[in-house]
């Protein structure tokens, strides 16, 4: 499976922002995607995942109520909807699947040691 993100940007505070990942390859083989992304000198944390086929999803707290995942299997694409952007929320976003066949501690999980696949990642940066 290969991943491309896209859609990141400058914005201001308080805007919305929409970022995408297209999977290609064996996109058949995904069992969830997320999202996660990571700050100058800091670690990769987790933002939202969402389980390819079922459609459920987990959100990290700091951005439960103003972010949205979600996804079209037609196009083989997952989409994050960020509102009330804080500049907090800057950071280098990555998209990551976990491939079907293996076992996972929980439906949605939330540790990167858990995907199997990543892409290269869009900046997303807020200004106050």
């Amino acid at each position: 499976v290969q991943l491309q993100a896209s859609g990141g940007g400058l914005v201001q505070a308080g805007d919305s922002l929409r970022v995408s990942c297209a999977a290609s390859g064996r996109p058949f083989s995904i069992y969830v995607m997320g999202w996660f992304r990571q700050a100058p000198g800091k670690e990769r944390e987790f933002v939202a995942a969402i389980r390819w086929s079922a459609g459920n999803t987990n959100y990290a707290d700091s951005v439960k109520g103003r972010f949205t995942v979600s996804r079209d299997n037609a196009k083989n694409t997952m989409y994050l909807q960020m509102n009330s952007l804080k500049p907090e929320d800057t950071a280098v976003y990555y998209c990551a699947v976990g491939r079907s066949g293996r076992t996972y501690p929980v439906a949605l999980p939330n540790s990167p040691t858990q995907y199997d696949y990543w892409g290269q990642g869009t900046q997303v940066t807020v200004s106050s």
